[in-house]
């Protein structure tokens, strides 16, 4: 693996982590960079800045929904002609639509807090970032990273806008006015309260599917996190048992030189024996009143 793409590959496995793992995982990814001789790599990564509570639950959103950051800087052109055009009616309603969105996404970012309720700070700064990047196409291209480390702050789409959506005098061109529309008839009260009932029923339907997703999205969240520490402890073991293998590689070397000078020891001493009675035997020979045997 080349030194870009280890870099790459730590980037986004770092980032993608559960928050409270962070700074332990990146003492392991730099010097996993170190292990593999690459050491501009591992100082890079032991310089990545953990991310605050609302960036971090913002990068797994855009990593959970990739199409986000698109999203936001779509809209945000759209908002931009309108301005430029100075045309109330489409400022009005893609207004509408920008708050709709937020509103949607600041919900599913939220649901990756694993805080239930999230605090207010936590919900301003989520708030305010994604208006950024709606507003500033350089924060929604920051955003598409998903390597957020802090909040940003909104800039464009100020009273211009707010006074234009609003319709407020000498605003831009004044939309024309709608024609009347005609009464409606008094309908059946079976019609009504069947209407009521079907829209309630809408409305139920659409608050379940939308808690099921909710919840989804907070699961993935935390079989994510999950699997991150999983990797953290599992990096840890590799480590803990290369170094066991190291120690016991060291503790074999030695018994086995302990055993060959043994071993010499051995066949020296044995070598002294036979001598020695060698020795004993010349001796016996050679004592007085021995004879030679006939």
């Amino acid at each position: 693996m080349t030194g870009p793409e280890l870099l790459n590959e730590a980037v986004a496995q770092l980032y993608a982590s559960d928050l409270d793992v962070f700074t332990e995982l990146r003492g392991v990814l730099a010097a996993r960079a170190r292990a593999a001789g690459d050491a501009s790599a591992a100082k890079t990564i032991a310089g990545l800045r953990k991310p605050t509570r609302s960036a971090w639950v913002i990068n797994q959103l855009v990593r959970s929904d990739p199409g986000v950051p698109s999203r936001l800087a779509a809209l945000g052109d759209e908002l931009r002609g309108a301005e430029a055009a100075l045309d109330g009616a489409r400022i009005r309603e893609l207004s509408l639509a920008r708050r709709q969105l937020t509103s949607d996404l600041v919900r599913d970012a939220l649901a990756m807090s694993g805080q239930d309720p999230p605090p207010a700070a936590l919900r301003e700064e989520v708030t305010a970032t994604l208006g950024a990047a709606l507003a500033d196409p350089q924060v929604a291209g920051q955003l598409a990273a998903g390597t957020l480390v802090r909040a940003a702050q909104p800039a464009g789409f100020g009273s211009g806008v707010a006074a234009l959506a609003l319709g407020s005098p000498g605003a831009g061109r004044s939309p024309a006015p709608k024609p009347a529309e005609p009464a409606s008839p008094v309908r059946p009260r079976a019609e009504r309260d069947r209407a009521e009932r079907e829209r309630a029923e809408s409305e139920r339907e659409r608050a379940e599917a939308e808690q099921a997703r909710s919840r989804a999205i907070a699961e993935a969240g935390q079989a994510a996190a999950d699997a991150d520490r999983a990797a953290v402890a599992a990096v840890k073991a590799e480590r803990e048992q290369e170094s066991a293998v190291r120690l016991a590689e060291e503790r074999l070397g030695e018994a086995r030189q302990r055993l060959a000078e043994a071993r010499l020891q051995a066949r020296r001493a044995k070598s002294a024996q036979r001598e020695a009675l060698k020795a004993v035997g010349r001796l016996q020979i050679a004592a007085p009143g021995s004879s030679p045997e006939r």
